[in-house]
């Protein structure tokens, strides 16, 4: 980097620091940088307007995008909260969810989440599948969507049973499928077998290169930033919700079918009033 050799002694000291620790750079806030390398914020600020940047955050998500072939572990991005101040966290939390559902909002996420509803309505059956961290947005997606509609089958739980689920599909059936990198294995085998049956995949992942989108009927990227443990979820759960909503305005039976379910869970004790 230009900078390490031609810049101030605070700045090149800094810029070298930088090439050390672009998780780091990746994932902090300028205060909470600042703070992990021992720097001024007006150092973040001015090394990203030295290397061409008209800011840190053109900067960090260059870094971003950069680091995305080889991403930071859990532990990564758990050690790069160390020493950070609430207040940091909260502040940053909130700055990058807001640009992660600003960028799902966009025209062409909102076109395929639309080009969706028809296909899903007429769909025999409609799959969930996610494991580890995303089987809470498949499991709300299968249990929501069943309580609305005849074609949603309930998310598998036990072992080896998303493989016998996808030995029965047919090409009029569409497997949602969630997950991101590190890519859980049992989610992108479920695809290919999806992709062979003939059926369509709607992948919910984080890039148009991961193994789940490769192939897939439809695939909707989650911007998943944010200092969090693991990747955002945020936006995964925003989608399924708008899916849901849309497929509900356009199926005359689905509210009917809402009210009785509450009816019977009401019925048996299901519920606690006030």
């Amino acid at each position: 980097m230009y900078v390490v050799e031609n810049g101030t002694p605070t700045l090149s000291g800094f810029a070298a620091w930088t090439l050390d620790h672009l998780n780091d750079v990746a994932f902090q806030s300028i205060r909470g940088l600042a703070q992990q390398a021992g720097v001024n914020a007006n150092t973040v600020t001015r090394l990203a307007r030295e290397i061409g940047y008209d800011g840190y955050e053109s900067f960090r998500q260059d870094v971003r995008e950069l680091i995305q072939a080889a991403p930071p572990l859990y532990g990564d991005r758990a050690e790069a909260l160390r020493n950070r101040t609430g207040q940091d966290i909260w502040s940053e939390a909130l700055s990058t969810s807001w640009n992660n559902v600003e960028t799902l909002f966009q025209s062409d996420g909102l076109a395929t989440i639309e080009a969706c509803v028809a296909p899903l309505l007429a769909a025999r059956r409609v799959y969930s599948i996610g494991v580890r961290s995303c089987y809470g947005v498949a499991h709300y997606f299968s249990y929501v969507g069943a309580m609305a509609f005849d074609n949603f089958v309930q998310v598998p739980s036990m072992p080896g049973a998303i493989i016998d689920q996808m030995s029965a599909l047919t090409e009029d059936d569409i497997v949602i499928a969630i997950t991101y990198e590190h890519y859980s294995a049992e989610v992108v085998r479920a695809c290919q077998v999806a992709r062979e049956a003939g059926a369509k995949v709607l992948a919910l992942t984080d890039s148009y290169q991961s193994p789940i989108a490769v192939g897939a009927w439809k695939v909707l990227r989650l911007p998943m930033a944010g200092p969090q443990l693991m990747p955002s979820l945020t936006t995964a759960f925003i989608t399924v919700e708008l899916l849901l909503a849309a497929m509900t305005a356009k199926d005359a039976r689905a509210a009917k079918r809402i009210s009785g379910f509450e009816s019977r869970i009401m019925e048996h004790g299901g519920y606690v009033q006030k």
